[in-house]
C-alpha cells in the first residue's frame, strides 16, 4: 500500500518528534525547516541561555540525557547537542529539507463546513489534499515548488520569527531615536562574538523582564560593567525563582503530581472533583505562600520594590515563571544593571522616555525583549481566510484546539506546540504520539460539536486560571489531567505509577510514558 505523505513544518522539538512517530507508523514524512539546522529556538539563542526546566523533566521518553551532562540545567550547546543526537539516533535528518520556507498552505477538498466528523481518517485518509508552497534557498538561485500532502503537522512554534513590536505615537516612535533599535530575535540570531561586539562599550536598554530579557541584560552587564550600565525597563513584577527547591522541596512535588492537581478546578470536571478543589483551596493558597516566602528570603524583592501583586500559583498557572540568573541582584547593587518599572515607554532623540514621560534615559541601543506574535505567525501560513478565523476569531483569542492538537474545522491538519507547560518537550512528544495514533486509526474522535464544547471548557479554564495571559494556553497546573485524557484516547492506562500513594504524590515525568 502506498505510504501516505505527511508534511511537517518546522524542525524544532515538535517537528523532530512528529517525524519520529510518523516513521514508526509507516507514514512518509517530509520536514521543511526554514533555517539550516534543527532545534528551533535552541538553534539560535543567547550564549548564556540555560534550560529553565530540570533536565529529568525535559527529555524524550525513549532517549534520556547522556551521562556526560552533569548539570541539572544544561546550556544551550548541550541542549542542541542532545537534540542532534536524538535526530541521529532515529535517522531523522534525511527527512528534513533545510533552508526551505513554507510560504503558504492551501487545502483542496471537501469544505470544512460540510464535515460532520473527523473519523474519515480512521485507518485511511480522506480525499482532500494540502498544497504546500515551499521556497528553497540552498542554492544561489531560490526555487519554489508546490508539494502535495495527505496531512500537515504545523510545528512552527510561537516564540520565533514574528516579533511583537509595541505601538507608539508618531512623536515617540523608534524613528525619532538616533541610536539602534532591534528585537531580541535579531540579537539572538547574531553569532556570539558579533553579539558581544554589538553591545560592547554601549549604553543598552532592554525592554522586557522575562527569560530572554534577563539573559540579554546579564550579557550586556558582563561586557560593560558600571561604566555603561544596562537598564531593564519592565511593566509588572513577576515571580522569579532563585532555585527550584523551595525550602528543600523540589517544585514538582508541590505542583506536578496528582495530589496537587486535586486542588485546582478543571475543565469539564464533575461535582465531586469541583467540590474537592474548593475544599482544598486553602492548602493551595498555603503552598503558594510557602514558595513565596522562600523566594523573598533568597531574593531582595522587597528592597527593590519588586514583590509581585499576583500570587506565585497564578504566575505558575500562566507559565510566567523564570529563573533569576545568579549574581543578578549583585549587579543591580553595584550599578551594572539599573531597574526601571514603567507602564509604558517611548523614544526621544537620545534615548527613551518612561514613567509617563517624566523621566528620560539616555542610551545607544534599545533591545526589545517584548515577545512574539505567534498566533499571527500561525495564521499567516493559511491561504483560506476561513481557516485563519478558526485559528483565532480575534486578536485577543487563544488558538482553539481540541486536545491542544487539532482545530475541528480545519481538516487533515494538526498544530503542535502552541500551548505551554512545565516541560514543552515532553508535552510536544505526547501530543505527537496522539496525532500519529489518530492517523493510524488507533482511536476515533467525537463529533465536531462535542470537540468544540471541550475546547470551550478549556477556554473558560484558561481565562479563569491565567486571566489576561490566557492566550499562552498554559496547562502547567493540569499536566497530568491533560496527559490522562490523551492516554485514555489512545487506549493507554494513564495510571503509570506502582501503587496508590506513589501515583498520588510522586511527580510524573517523561519516563513514565516511555511505554504505552
Amino acid at each position: 500500500m502506498e505510504k501516505k505523505q505527511v508534511v511537517i513544518i518546522g524542525a524544532g522539538i515538535s517537528g523532530l518528534v512528529a517525524c519520529k512517530y510518523c516513521l514508526s507508523k509507516g507514514f512518509d514524512p517530509i520536514v521543511f525547516e526554514s533555517d539550516g539546522d534543527i532545534g528551533g529556538v535552541w538553534a539560535k539563542t543567547i550564549r548564556t541561555t540555560k534550560l529553565q526546566t530540570f533536565k529529568g523533566m525535559y527529555q524524550f521518553s525513549d532517549f534520556p540525557w547522556p551521562s556526560s551532562v552533569i548539570d541539572d540545567y544544561p546550556t544551550q550547546d548541550q541542549v542542541l547537542s542532545y537534540l542532534r543526537s536524538y535526530a541521529t539516533q532515529f535517522d531523522l535528518t534525511k527527512h528534513i529539507r533545510f533552508h526551505s520556507v513554507v510560504k503558504e498552505i492551501d487545502f483542496h477538498g471537501e469544505s470544512s463546513h460540510m464535515w460532520s466528523h473527523w473519523n474519515g481518517i480512521n485507518g485511511t485518509f480522506p480525499q482532500g489534499k494540502w498544497k504546500v508552497t515551499v521556497e528553497t534557498s540552498q542554492s544561489q538561485t531560490p526555487s519554489t515548488k508546490v508539494y502535495e500532502a495527505d496531512f500537515v503537522i504545523l510545528c512552527v512554534g510561537r516564540f520565533k520569527d514574528v516579533p511583537n513590536i509595541p505601538s507608539f505615537t508618531h512623536d515617540t516612535s523608534p524613528e525619532v531615536f538616533q541610536g539602534k533599535v532591534i528585537h531580541s530575535m535579531d540579537y539572538s540570531a547574531m553569532d556570539h562574538e558579533r553579539a558581544k561586539q554589538f553591545v560592547k562599550g554601549k549604553r543598552v536598554v532592554v525592554v522586557g523582564f522575562q527569560k530572554q530579557g534577563l539573559d540579554i541584560a546579564m550579557e550586556c552587564s558582563s561586557e560593560n560593567g558600571p561604566e555603561n550600565p544596562c537598564t531593564i525597563v519592565y511593566r509588572k513584577d513577576r515571580w522569579k525563582m532563585s532555585d527550584f527547591s523551595p525550602w528543600g522541596i523540589p517544585l514538582q512535588y508541590l505542583y506536578l503530581n496528582r495530589f496537587s492537581e486535586l486542588m485546582v478546578h478543571k475543565p469539564g470536571e464533575g461535582f465531586l472533583l469541583g467540590m474537592l478543589a474548593t475544599l482544598l483551596s486553602p492548602l493551595r493558597w498555603g503552598i503558594s505562600k510557602l514558595v513565596e516566602t522562600h523566594i523573598k528570603k533568597n531574593l531582595p524583592l522587597a528592597q527593590f520594590n519588586m514583590v509581585p501583586e499576583r500570587s506565585f500559583s497564578n504566575d505558575m498557572r500562566s507559565c510566567l515563571l523564570a529563573a533569576m540568573p545568579e549574581d543578578f541582584f549583585n549587579r543591580v547593587e553595584t550599578g551594572r544593571i539599573h531597574l526601571q518599572k514603567s507602564p509604558g515607554f517611548g523614544f526621544y532623540k537620545d534615548g527613551i522616555v518612561v514613567d509617563g514621560g517624566n523621566k528620560r534615559i539616555q542610551t545607544d541601543i534599545v533591545i526589545l525583549a517584548t515577545g512574539f506574535k505567534g498566533i499571527q505567525k500561525l495564521k499567516n501560513i493559511f491561504t483560506s481566510q476561513d481557516f485563519c478565523h478558526f485559528i483565532a476569531v480575534s486578536p485577543d483569542s487563544r488558538v482553539s484546539l481540541y486536545r491542544e492538537c487539532i482545530q475541528p474545522r480545519i481538516p487533515q491538519l494538526a498544530i503542535i506546540g502552541f500551548s505551554e507547560s512545565f516541560s514543552n518537550l515532553f508535552t510536544s512528544e505526547i501530543r505527537c504520539r496522539w496525532v500519529v495514533e489518530l492517523l493510524d486509526g488507533g482511536f476515533k474522535l467525537p463529533s465536531i460539536e462535542e470537540m468544540e464544547k471541550d475546547i470551550s471548557n478549556w477556554d473558560d479554564y484558561m481565562k479563569k486560571s491565567s486571566g489576561e495571559y490566557y492566550q499562552r494556553s498554559c496547562i502547567t497546573a493540569l499536566d497530568i489531567w491533560y496527559n490522562d485524557q490523551l492516554c485514555k484516547d489512545m487506549g493507554w492506562n494513564p495510571r503509570r505509577k506502582k501503587g496508590f500513594w506513589a501515583d498520588l504524590f510522586q511527580p510524573y515525568g517523561p519516563m513514565d510514558y516511555a511505554n504505552p
